[in-house]
């Protein structure tokens, strides 16, 4: 529909036109069925960085007038003729107004530019990335550096509140926009398409945060373009108190929907989100187990009567003065009456009798009982003077205890077993439920409370918690420690947190590549316009949200240092909950207004710790990590094709192999044969020429395991990659720019 109206628009003839759209206004208001929506005019992306020349794309910088892309005709004196799409008129624009774009679909060739890192261990180690970019276009170069090896994708894309909370092209979508919803199906549904390809289809995990606002739309759609998904949806409260509503509930949650692919599952490591399994207080003693058993005695309706099973059918011998156990007697036949059993003097036969008299079954064979009695897999209720209730371990839960799964503690007088069971040992054995009410998943303490720490100076709206945010990936990746997490929606960074705690707990190595826009906030728009400056400008991109939040954060979380320059205050991360006074020998309590004593005992304040805070590794500690920062770039295709860009793509030569150490830098003039490089664990061949003494070194070092070959011809390039005994060889430029031209029109 978008397409067609943007047709009907370069229409001359008015009537026509007019007569057009009413029809077409007839046919979208008809009902559809399922989940149908527009693909929108295509998104566009400034390219700041690349030359205005004759022949390109371009937009004004500011758009606030005129929205429209241009194509330039000719520039002289720093002034370019440009005319739109319908040609109709010729219009003259200072180069020095527009930015060069890149409509949506159109064949791109990105490159990383080095912004900034921040290096916190040996810089061999393994080295996060974050990328400033319009995702799409990010998620195209993801495509290129991780096919099929990603193990999560975490995002928590805009909710699409009405608010001015997302741009499509460019512009605010509010919450008068009839097409609002369709807008950020269509903006959501490109970017989840080429993160399908980016998963591991044997193992890995699909994780999106939304509110009710889109939801619906949004389960919808991840059924119909995950079908080979399993999934399910989480309710999160993360605010506690709630939002208010006038003449509605309060909200306090939102949803998480998880959608896993081949043999992904949840993973209950350690004690995340299991403490709601927790023992109750009065059962806490060490004198009494803290697992369930089963009953013993069958139920009617579940083919548990006596004719049903005859052999089932057994007393148990139990004293008379005090109900304690003597032995198990034989299957009484059919024909015969249970009060006929022969019993000696002082005993009393339980028998598995129905609350209505009806006789029923064991569930276990004479024999079973009394083997398991034996190893203390069966205990009794308490003696009512007549009978008491049998109840055994099952299957399962004796193999837990074998395993050690469970711990024996100890047994009872009557040799039963006392079993413990520990967070820590039986995790894997539980799953969380799909409603979480966390007190450390509040997104006020533990999202805004969090980031006002590590950025005193600055505000960022809505971030998440960074516990809830770290729980949820540890139900996936805590078991792998080498996992490859992906957040193309990163906002302020709080799932790169995450993952670097994740790795502190275990020693892991889990590295992760965010992704986010470098939007300024509405106001700081409104103040920078007033001031002169526009898109682009360096005062204009140092308060965008990559820049302004998301690199101070990471580098806060990893240094210790907020962004002020001030090493960050354990009593600011723990939260003073309340004072206490407690014997001191140096202070007293004095009044503040007469300067007397008004309490003899000494005291001191004490700062106690906020209970929702789990774990808390002090933050001034920060982190062993290294995070390397770059602005995603585009480069000419004919100038990559003549190698005069292997500069420029050096970080995502780095970044394909895997980010190992820090990323390799050349000289402009450095006019190298090859690179050799074992501590980034990759090579590159620059002239074929020279491939015996490449051979050769590569072969030197065992932990090179990525090669990259630079040659324009087929027959060459197998025959070198046959000698070479790595992983992963790649043919420069080919395998590049084949990448990136299949681009064009996949949309």
């Amino acid at each position: 529909m978008a397409a067609i109206n943007d047709l009907i628009a370069q229409i001359t003839d008015e009537s026509l036109r007019r007569r057009l759209e009413q029809e077409i206004n007839k046919l979208s208001k008809q009902k559809k069925f399922g989940l149908v929506f527009e693909s929108h005019l295509p998104e566009v992306t400034p390219l700041y960085d690349m030359q205005i020349k004759r022949g390109c794309k371009v937009m004004l910088r500011d758009r606030s007038e005129d929205k429209n892309i241009y194509t330039v005709l000719s520039i002289e004196d720093s002034v370019a003729v440009c005319v739109t799409k319908t040609k109709e008129e010729k219009k003259e624009i200072s180069v020095n107004d527009l930015v060069r774009v890149a409509e949506f679909g159109e064949p791109i060739y990105p490159y990383l530019k080095f912004v900034d890192k921040v290096c916190n261990s040996t810089e061999d180690d393994i080295w996060h990335t974050l990328i400033e970019a319009d995702n799409y276009h990010a998620l195209q170069l993801l495509e290129y550096l991780y096919p099929g090896k990603v193990d999560c994708i975490y995002i928590d894309p805009p909710y699409n509140t009405g608010a001015r909370d997302w741009k499509y092209n460019n512009d605010y979508v509010d919450g008068n926009d009839s097409y609002r919803h369709s807008k950020w199906l269509s903006m959501i549904q490109k970017r989840l398409s080429i993160a399908k390809k980016l998963l591991n289809p044997r193992d890995s995990v699909l994780i999106v945060t939304i509110d009710e606002k889109e939801y619906l739309h949004l389960g919808c759609l991840l059924e119909e373009m995950f079908p080979e998904a399993n999934m399910q949806m989480i309710t999160s409260v993360i605010n506690p108190k709630g939002v208010r509503r006038d003449n509605e509930f309060s909200r306090c949650e939102e949803y998480i929907y998880v959608l896993l692919f081949g043999e992904a599952k949840v993973s209950a490591i350690g004690n995340s989100m299991l403490r709601i399994m927790e023992v109750p207080k009065e059962d806490q003693n060490q004198s009494v187990d803290n697992i369930r058993w089963k009953a013993s005695m069958r139920s009617a309706s579940s083919n548990g009567r006596r004719k049903d099973r005859p052999n089932l059918f057994y007393p148990i011998i139990v004293s008379s003065d005090n109900g304690k156990y003597i032995r198990v007697g034989d299957s009484l036949s059919e024909e015969m009456n249970r009060g006929e059993y022969p019993l000696n003097e002082g005993e009393t036969a339980i028998w598995p009798i129905g609350a209505k008299g009806e006789e029923l079954t064991w569930s276990l064979q004479p024999d079973s009982f009394r083997t398991n009695i034996s190893k203390g897999y069966i205990k009794f209720g308490p003696w009512n003077g007549k009978t008491r209730v049998p109840y055994h371990l099952t299957t399962g839960q004796i193999s837990d205890v074998e395993s050690g799964v469970l711990h024996v503690i100890g047994k009872t007088d009557e040799g039963a077993l006392i079993i413990r069971k520990d967070e820590e040992t039986s995790a894997s054995s539980i799953r969380p439920f799909t409603v979480w009410n966390q007190k450390s998943h509040s997104a006020s303490e533990q999202g805004s409370g969090i980031n006002s720490i590590l950025l005193p100076d600055r505000v960022f709206p809505f971030p998440k918690s960074l516990y809830a945010t770290e729980d949820t990936l540890r139900f996936f990746v805590g078991n792998k420690p080498n996992a490859l997490i992906v957040d193309f929606f990163a906002g302020s960074g709080t799932t790169g947190h995450a993952v670097m705690r994740l790795n502190r707990q275990d020693g892991g190595h889990r590295r992760c590549v965010l992704v986010t826009n470098n939007e300024v906030s509405e106001e700081d728009v409104r103040q920078l316009t007033a001031k002169g400056y526009k898109p682009g400008d360096a005062e204009w991109e140092k308060l965008g949200i990559c820049r302004y939040i998301t690199i101070p954060r990471l580098t806060a979380a990893i240094t210790g240092v907020d962004s002020t320059g001030k090493k960050i205050d354990s009593a600011k991360q723990y939260g003073i909950k309340r004072q206490e006074f407690i014997p001191d020998d140096d202070n007293a309590l004095i009044s503040k207004k007469t300067g007397k004593t008004i309490r003899s005992i000494p005291y001191k304040k004490v700062t106690i710790q906020d209970p929702s805070v789990p774990d808390a590794f002090p933050m001034q500690d920060g982190f062993k990590a290294n995070f390397a920062f770059f602005k995603l770039g585009f480069l000419d295709k004919t100038a990559v094709a003549l190698g005069m860009q292997f500069k420029e793509l050096l970080p995502v030569l780095w970044m394909k192999a895997g980010a190992y150490g820090c990323c390799p830098e050349i000289a402009e003039d450095e006019d190298a044969k090859m690179l050799v490089l074992p501590q980034n664990k990759f090579a590159v061949l620059i002239d074929e020429n020279s491939f015996a003494e490449f051979e050769t070194l590569v072969k030197k070092h065992s932990e090179i395991q990525t090669v990259y070959i630079v040659t324009d011809y087929e027959v060459n390039y197998r025959s070198m990659v046959r000698s070479l005994n790595v992983n992963e060889t790649f043919q420069l430029y080919r395998d590049y720019l084949d990448n990136f031209r299949i681009n064009h029109g996949r949309n």
